[in-house]
């Protein structure tokens, strides 16, 4: 299913002309491993982030440590300054971000399964949480793949970019 999403992202992404990048944590590359699947994805995206650890978010992104130690690092506020960073760093059209508990484990506060996302485009940055809950690691970390295609792909069928 993750192919048909990236495959509608390369189509909307070369009509309109833009170009994609990704900022990912909890999802490891696995967005920027489903666009690079489709063949003449090079044409739209040059290259994605993996920003696991706080020290990459801050030294790659440029997140602020301040964000990091109030909001922790699974926060709208760090998905929004990921994708601003990925935005300026790939000198790209548009961003994703993703920040979330894949589990197993999580606290009171933040779930398992809780998967914050940023969208940033020139104009705009767009925050947004989804709540997977405990469904297992491999398929919180594959609905938040499918999640930030479908981000993506909105971005661009409503003209965001």
């Amino acid at each position: 299913m993750s192919g048909l999403r990236a495959e509608t992202l390369l189509e909307l992404a070369r009509a309109s002309g833009a170009t994609v990048t990704t900022a990912e944590s909890c999802t490891g590359g696995m967005v920027a491993a489903a666009i690079t699947d489709v063949a003449g994805s090079s044409e739209i995206f040059e290259r994605g982030f993996v920003t696991y650890s706080n020290a990459a978010k801050t030294d790659l992104l440029g997140v602020s440590p301040v964000t990091l130690e109030v909001h922790g690092a699974v926060s709208e506020e760090v998905t929004r300054e990921m994708a601003v960073g990925a935005l300026q760093a790939a000198h790209a059209t548009v961003a994703v971000s993703i920040s979330g508990i894949a589990g197993p484990g999580g606290s009171e506060f933040k779930p398992e399964g809780r998967v914050c996302f940023g969208l940033a485009t020139r104009d705009s940055v767009q925050t947004k949480t989804v709540e997977f809950g405990a469904i297992g690691r491999a398929e919180v970390r594959a609905a938040a793949r499918d999640e930030a295609l479908d981000l993506l792909v909105s971005a661009l069928r409503d003209r965001q970019v």
